[in-house]
């Protein structure tokens, strides 16, 4: 891809995460780049997974878990700051990102950042072996990371949603999703380091991350292997919205 358009992708979403009480559409953004609608577009897709629209409201709702996170903002303030009109259509936004309720994601943060501690303690996660439908993934994590890693398979590639699959590694390692569904799926990957901050948990803009570049197709007799190096966020990377401390809370329940 051209660097001019590339910086005008980059460009657009810092401007998205300046204005996010703004109805901001595609066609403002690349006539205010100076792009064809149809080139923007098809330019922000190829850099980022996903369309400008859906970009924006990962932007708004990743807003959003930050202003929830201090006990004296209000679910109020957090839809009127991010462009949302209604709390009915926020709530519904929220969850369908997120796993959680607005209301849920404040009164359930500190149980979970609590549940989540106690896995320092826990010197490894359960592998099943390899299979029919199988997909190895060797992550590999800076020497310096000390904490949990997420590994999913995904039906988008932005991690605002359920995976199809999910594991947990400690620091970095190997896993291998056995059984794996008929489909195409995009592996990506998020590091949460230990803290004593709460938010650190949630808010997930400055978390390590990976992914595999393409989305891998799979079939009954697929058997596929993948490296994966964690990274420091990059520009382009989508908003991590789905609450993994949830997750690991109800793999652990199930």
């Amino acid at each position: 891809m051209e660097m001019d358009i590339l910086n005008a992708v980059e460009k657009s979403i810092e401007y998205m995460k300046n204005h996010l009480e703004e109805d901001i559409t595609s066609e403002e953004l690349a006539a205010e780049f100076g792009y064809s609608t149809s080139h923007f577009l098809r330019s922000f897709k190829e850099a980022t997974g996903v369309t400008p629209r859906h970009y924006l409201s990962a932007l708004r709702i990743e807003a959003s878990k930050e202003i929830l996170s201090k006990p004296s903002n209000t679910i109020l303030k957090s839809l009127l700051n991010v462009g949302y009109k209604s709390i009915g259509s926020f709530s519904s936004r929220f969850k369908q990102f997120v796993g959680l309720s607005p209301q849920q994601f404040k009164v359930k943060s500190d149980l979970l950042y609590q549940y989540f501690n106690l896995y320092k303690d826990k010197n490894s996660f359960p592998a099943p072996m390899s299979s029919p439908s199988s997909i190895t993934c060797h992550i590999q994590a800076p020497s310096t990371f000390k904490g949990l890693v997420f590994v999913g398979l995904f039906p988008r590639p932005i991690p605002d949603q359920r995976p199809i699959m999910g594991a947990v590694l400690h620091n970095e390692g190997t896993y291998t999703f056995s059984q794996v569904p008929e489909g195409i799926f995009y592996i990506l990957v998020a590091a949460i380091k230990w803290s004593k901050n709460p938010k650190d948990y949630f808010i997930l803009d400055k978390s390590l991350r990976g992914k595999v570049d393409h989305p891998i197709k799979v079939s009954k007799e697929t058997i596929s292997e993948v490296t994966i190096k964690l990274r420091e966020p990059m520009p382009f990377d989508p908003p991590i919205l789905i609450n993994l401390p949830m997750l690991l809370f109800e793999n652990e329940k199930n």
